[in-house]
This record gives C-alpha cells, sequence and structure tokens, in this order.
C-alpha cells in the first residue's frame, strides 16, 4: 500500500493564496517555506529585469537551471526567467 506523504509546505494558508493568485506551486512554495516574512513582496531592491544586461540576464537564468536560453533575446530571458 502506498505511503502517505507528508506535506512539505509550512505556511499552507499562504500556500493556497498563493496559488489562488495564479502563482506556480515551486513559487508558492518556496514563498509559504520562506522564514522572512517580506519574502514575495513587491518593491524589492534589485533593479528591474530590463535594466540588466543581456549577459547579466543570462547568467542569472544558468543560475536559476534555466533550459534552452543560449538563442534567446533580452525580452525572451526577462519572460523565461519571471514565469519559470
Amino acid at each position: 500500500m502506498p505511503e502517505k506523504r507528508k506535506s512539505r509546505i509550512k505556511n499552507m494558508d499562504k500556500y493556497e493564496a498563493l496559488r489562488d493568485q495564479g502563482y506556480s506551486k515551486e513559487k508558492s512554495a518556496r514563498i509559504a517555506n520562506s522564514p522572512s516574512k517580506e519574502t514575495g513582496k513587491k518593491g524589492g531592491k534589485s533593479p528591474k529585469y530590463e535594466e540588466w544586461t543581456k549577459a547579466e540576464l543570462y547568467d542569472k537564468a544558468k543560475e536559476v537551471g534555466l533550459s534552452g536560453i543560449s538563442k534567446l533575446n533580452k525580452k525572451e530571458l526577462i519572460d523565461k526567467l519571471r514565469n519559470h
């Protein structure tokens, strides 16, 4: 008989609220499991992706493990980073 897996989500209410807002399962879990109450809120100190160079965007995409990025232009890299 299959073993029932425990949820790894620390704040299920927050997770479900984020899913209802259209966030992906992965992003919702990361935010819900974050110890900081500020995680996932807008208004951070990083510059917008539009202000990054294409090389910086490419490096960030590699860092987060995105594939199929070598031939993307700057706009496509931004879209891929925001919607992975």
